[in-house]
């Protein structure tokens, strides 16, 4: 059974992982190395545990999110397709069961917010993962003159917390010392995601 643990040490995948973000470093993008795909991968993991979901699909969504953004190596436009179809091809070869690739690439291939819809759950925990990542080490531009919208929020942010409460289930956002967003949710899907230099939301339905 491929595991977590077995992703983080294939060679292959941290060569990915670094190229590509080497790639987006050369077009000015913000960090999207290990730091970034681990954040995902463990705040994903995170939410389906608090959430109440079994042990394996918490897993999937662990490598599921390492794995999101190697789609940079081949180009920044439709990354999480490239990535998806990068990702089939690396987990076959390392023998994961067919029907556990298929989450995996299903999110993987549906985490851009131009492009993507929180199919799964997986999906959908990623996709919260990945947004919430936002803090000022993320940003390799030093001329604050030149920023972009991504540099922007970034570097407003110091600190950055994702915090769930299960009655409601609310997962909330807190952003150095202001909240930008709180999801009320329930278990599934997303409706719509919105995101801008001074609010980010989420809002969730079955």
């Amino acid at each position: 059974m491929l595991t977590y643990d077995k992703i983080t040490k294939n060679e292959a995948i941290k060569t990915y992982i670094i190229r590509a973000d080497e790639s987006l470093g050369a077009l000015g993008y913000t960090e999207h190395s290990f730091a970034h795909v681990t954040h995902v991968a463990e705040t994903a993991g995170y939410i389906l545990k608090t959430l109440g979901h079994d042990d394996r699909t918490v897993e999937l969504a662990k490598i599921a999110g390492y794995l999101h953004d190697i789609g940079n190596l081949v180009n920044r436009k439709d990354h999480a397709q490239s990535g998806a179809v990068m990702a089939w091809s690396i987990l076959n070869d390392m023998g994961c069961d067919v029907a556990e690739v298929a989450t995996i690439i299903t999110a993987i291939g549906n985490h851009d917010e131009e492009t993507g819809v929180p199919v799964n759950t997986v999906a959908a925990a990623m996709i919260l993962a990945d947004k919430a990542d936002v803090r000022r080490t993320r940003v390799r531009n030093t001329d604050i003159s030149k920023f972009d919208i991504h540099d922007r929020v970034n570097y407003s942010v110091k600190k950055s917390t994702l915090k769930i409460s299960l009655s409601p289930t609310i997962i909330s956002f807190f952003f150095g010392t202001f909240c930008f967003c709180s999801v009320l949710c329930t278990p599934f899907t997303f409706l719509r995601y919105s995101y801008s230099f001074r609010k980010s939301s989420y809002t969730l339905i079955r």
